[in-house]
C-alpha cells in the first residue's frame, strides 16, 4: 500500500447513537447509505447547482446528515445535523472558522432505527427496524419546529415475525419505496398514500441483504446468500435471477453496492460489487451475468458483521470502499483487477473509529456505515457502533486520484 495523508475533516460522538445511518438530505453533498441518495443509483434530484428547495416542501434550503440510532428497544434518536461550511463546498478550501456539526431539529423512535432513507423531492424519510418489517413514515421539521414527526407507518402482509425490512427510495411517477425483508416478500410503496404499486413474483423466500432501484423501471435485489435477481416494475412476473456468486460456505453473507449510472448510459451498463462476510469481493455486469468481471479478496483480519457495506465512489473512476469487519473502512482501486481471486492490496486504510474508542474494557467500535460526499473525490462519512462520526479525506502523494 502506497503513504497516504489523511485528513480528518471532522469528528462528532453522539451520546447514545450507536448504530447510525447516512443519507444527502437535500442539495448536492453528501451521499447516501449504501449508494442511496436522492435516487438509488438511477439519477440524483439536486445534484449540480446550489443546494435549493424544493417547491411546497418543509425541507430546510440546505443539505445535511441524518443519523438514528438502533441500541435501545425505545427512545433512539434520528436526528438532522447540518454539516460544517468546508462540507458544503464543492472545491477544497483552506481553513474554515465554523468546523462543527450542528443539530438542527431531531426525534425519537420507539423501535431501533436499523435502515433510514430520504424520500426524494419530499420533506419525508422512511425508516424500518425490529421488531417486523413494517415502515415508519417521518416528516422533517418545518422551519418554525426543530421536531422530526412520525406521520405514519406502512403495514406489509404477515409482517409479524418477519425480519427488519431493507428499503429504498425514488422519486418519479411519485415518492415511491422499495421494501422487504426476503425475496418473495418484496414490493413498492406509494409513500404518501400507502398504496402498494408493485409485488415481486419469487418462489424463493431467501433473506434479502439490500435492494435498489436502477431506474424507475427496473429494482436489483441482493440476498445474504450473494444471489442477484433483476425485476421490471411493469411487469410483476419478471422477477429474474442475474448472478450468482463463487462457491461459498452456507453460513455466509453477502451485500451489494450498485453505482450510479453517469448521463446517457444505461444502469445496468454499471458494475454491481458483492461483498461476503470474509472479503470476498465480486464485480458483476448485469448485462453479461454469466461471467464475474472480477473476483479479489478484501484484506481483512476477522469476519465481517451483519453491518457489512460496500459502497462506489461517485467521483473516482473504479474506486469502492467496504466496512463492517472491525473499526476500519478500506478503500480499494479495482481498475486492475481479474479474476483471479488474489488478495487486492487497499489505497488507503481509515483507523480513526479504531484508535478514537472510548477505552478501557470495553470492545472496540464497529464501524457500521460509511458514505462517500457526492462532489469531493476522496472524502467520506463513516459512523461506528460507539456513537462517533467521522469525516475524513486521504491525500494520495501519486496524484492517481485526481
Amino acid at each position: 500500500m502506497e503513504a497516504a495523508d489523511e485528513w480528518l475533516l471532522q469528528s462528532l460522538r453522539l451520546s447514545g447513537a450507536k448504530w447510525l445511518e447516512l443519507f444527502r438530505l437535500q442539495g448536492v453533498g453528501l451521499h447516501g447509505l449504501r449508494g442511496h441518495s436522492g435516487l438509488c443509483q438511477g439519477g440524483r434530484a439536486g445534484q449540480g447547482g446550489s443546494p435549493h428547495r424544493v417547491p411546497g416542501s418543509s425541507c430546510p434550503p440546505h443539505e445535511g446528515v441524518c443519523v438514528a440510532g438502533y441500541g435501545q428497544s425505545d427512545g433512539n434518536e434520528i436526528l438532522q445535523l447540518i454539516p460544517p461550511p468546508t462540507l458544503l463546498t464543492k472545491e477544497t478550501q483552506g481553513l474554515c472558522p465554523e468546523r462543527d456539526f450542528k443539530v438542527e431539529c431531531g426525534g425519537f423512535s420507539e423501535r431501533p432505527v436499523y435502515s433510514l432513507k430520504y424520500v426524494p423531492n419530499t420533506s419525508l424519510l422512511v425508516t424500518s427496524g425490529p421488531p417486523d418489517s413494517s415502515l415508519q413514515v417521518w416528516q422533517v421539521s418545518a422551519e418554525n419546529s426543530d421536531v422530526i414527526k412520525s406521520v405514519s407507518t406502512i403495514a406489509t402482509e404477515s409482517g409479524t415475525g418477519q425480519s427488519w425490512a431493507k428499503i429504498a427510495t425514488i422519486s418519479a411517477r411519485a415518492p415511491w419505496v422499495l421494501h422487504g425483508s426476503r425475496l418473495d416478500r418484496v414490493q413498492i410503496t406509494e409513500v404518501e398514500s400507502r398504496k402498494n404499486v408493485y409485488t415481486a413474483a419469487s418462489r424463493g423466500s431467501e433473506e434479502l441483504s439490500n435492494l435498489a432501484f436502477l431506474d424507475c423501471n427496473t429494482v436489483l435485489l441482493c440476498c445474504a446468500t450473494g444471489r442477484l435477481c433483476l425485476a421490471d416494475t411493469r411487469q410483476p412476473q419478471s422477477l429474474v435471477e442475474a448472478a450468482s456468486v463463487p462457491s461459498a460456505p452456507c453460513s455466509e453473507q453477502w451485500c451489494m453496492g450498485t453505482r450510479h449510472a453517469a448521463q446517457g448510459l444505461e444502469p445496468s451498463s454499471q458494475p454491481v460489487a458483492r461483498l461476503s462476510s470474509r472479503g470476498l469481493l465480486t464485480l458483476t455486469d448485469l448485462r453479461k451475468t454469466s461471467e464475474l468481471l472480477a473476483l479479489a479478496k478484501a484484506r481483512v483480519s476477522s469476519p465481517g458483521s451483519e453491518f457489512l457495506c460496500v459502497s462506489w465512489a461517485p467521483a473516482l473512476e473504479g474506486y469502492l470502499a467496504i466496512s463492517g469487519f472491525d473499526g476500519t473502512v478500506h478503500v480499494y482501486d479495482t481498475q486492475s483487477w481479474d479474476s483471479s481471486g488474489r488478495e487486492a492490496e487497499p489505497i488507503f486504510v481509515h483507523r480513526g473509529h479504531a484508535f478514537g474508542g472510548a477505552g478501557g474494557s470495553e470492545d472496540p467500535p464497529l464501524v457500521t456505515v460509511h458514505t462517500w460526499h457526492l462532489q469531493k473525490p476522496r472524502t467520506l462519512l463513516s459512523a461506528a457502533s460507539d456513537g462517533s462520526l467521522h469525516v475524513w479525506d486521504w491525500v494520495q502523494p501519486c496524484g492517481k486520484c485526481g
